[in-house]
This record gives structure tokens, C-alpha cells and sequence, in this order.
């Protein structure tokens, strides 16, 4: 038997079987699953600007993907088209935090199990990940990094800004410095001892500052 003896026979119409019931559960456990982790999302978010439509495309990326599955799952000729047309799509939205990949990839990840028809195992994955996350998301951080840029007119307003970061705040790193006709720019990346910030005050009564400014960021913290 050759290969296309093989697809003029009635081997498409025993693969091209499906269940509405078992799509309907699939679909719906998908959009259950999609709607939690939607929820995950939105109680781990620590970025600067939440984005809704990320978020709610989490939801249809989980229904979108148990819909292929399911597609793939049943028959071969959509199979084989399935693998020649995702091969040519190409993505362009940008990734601004890591966790929104972990997130993408979680949403494909139930899709594929769920469309599988392993939905014990989609549901219960789908807990232990939300959990770990909300768990370590939920932790505490005290050591909050600030970066602190400042305007020195000469080289002793520096020194002295200096010598008062070095004795009021915890830990310091000058990031980068910059020197021009006008006087010196410091860019410092450091920890406050406590929650208060009056030490600026102090920054700027000193002679020869003539700017400070203090802004909280979610950068890497210092080792």
C-alpha cells in the first residue's frame, strides 16, 4: 500500500472523529484554567503599568491552544497543516518582564495538556504553579533600591555628598558620573537604612548642590 493509498482510503474518516461533548469540557476547563492564571497574573503583577490586554490574552491563548490540539489530535490532514502554517508565524510583541514569558508559556503549557485530555493533570498543575507564585510574589522586601541623581557645582560638593551618603544610607554604588562646564552629575544606585528619605534634604543643604533627586525602581538589587 502506497501513501496515497493510504489517504484515498477510509483511514481519514476514523481520525476525523470527534466528541462535542469532550470539546465543549475541554474548552471549558480551558477557559476556567485561562481565567485563573489571568487572576495570578493580575495578584503577582509588580511592574511599573499593568497591562490589561496581556492579561485577558492569557485567557484566549489558553482556548486558542486547546483548540489546536484538540484540531491535531483528530485528524491528519489538519495535523499536517497545522505544522506548515505555525511554522511561518512570527511574533513581534515585546517582553518587558521576564514573568510575562513564565505567564506565556504557563498559558500554552494547560492548552496543550488540556487539549491533550489530561485535565486532572492541567488542574492541579495549574494550582501548584499559582501558589509557588503568589507565595514567593508575597514575600517581603525591605532592602527597596533607590537611585539617587545629583548635580555637584565642584569637586567639595561632591566629596561631601559623598561622605553624608556614606553615613546615612546602607549601601551605595555610584553608577555612573558625568562631568561637563556646568559642574558634575552623579548617578547612584543605593539601599536606605529605614524607610525615611530626609537625608535628601540634607543632600541639598549642602553648599554646592545645586539638584538631588531620589527615584524608587525595580532594577537588579546589589550584591
Amino acid at each position: 500500500m502506497t501513501f496515497n493509498d493510504i489517504f484515498k482510503s477510509s483511514f481519514l474518516e476514523n481520525v476525523s472523529q470527534y466528541s462535542i461533548t469532550d470539546t465543549v469540557l475541554a474548552m471549558f476547563f480551558a477557559c476556567v484554567v485561562g481565567l485563573y492564571i489571568f487572576y495570578i497574573y493580575k495578584k503577582t503583577f509588580s511592574g511599573v503599568m499593568y497591562s490589561t490586554s496581556f492579561a485577558l490574552s492569557l485567557i484566549g491563548l489558553s482556548l486558542v491552544t486547546t483548540l489546536v490540539i484538540l484540531a491535531v489530535s483528530s485528524n491528519v490532514v489538519v495535523s499536517l497543516g497545522m505544522v506548515g502554517a505555525l511554522s511561518i508565524v512570527r511574533f513581534r510583541a515585546a517582553i518587558k518582564d521576564p514573568m510575562e514569558i513564565v505567564f506565556l508559556f504557563w498559558s500554552l503549557a494547560e492548552g496543550i495538556v488540556i487539549g491533550a485530555g489530561m485535565i486532572p493533570l492541567a488542574v492541579i498543575g495549574a494550582i501548584i504553579i499559582g501558589l509557588i507564585l503568589v507565595i514567593f510574589a508575597n514575600r517581603k522586601v525591605n532592602d527597596k533600591p533607590y537611585i539617587l541623581v545629583l548635580k555637584c557645582l565642584d569637586n567639595k560638593s561632591e566629596n561631601s555628598a559623598i561622605a553624608k551618603i556614606n553615613e546615612t544610607v546602607k549601601k551605595y554604588i555610584v553608577k555612573s558620573k558625568t562631568v561637563n562646564k556646568n559642574g558634575i552629575e552623579l548617578t547612584v544606585e543605593l539601599k536606605l537604612k529605614d524607610a525615611t528619605t530626609d537625608f535628601i534634604n540634607q543632600l541639598y543643604a549642602i553648599e554646592g548642590i545645586d539638584n538631588a533627586v531620589l527615584v524608587s525602581y525595580n532594577g537588579e538589587y546589589m550584591s
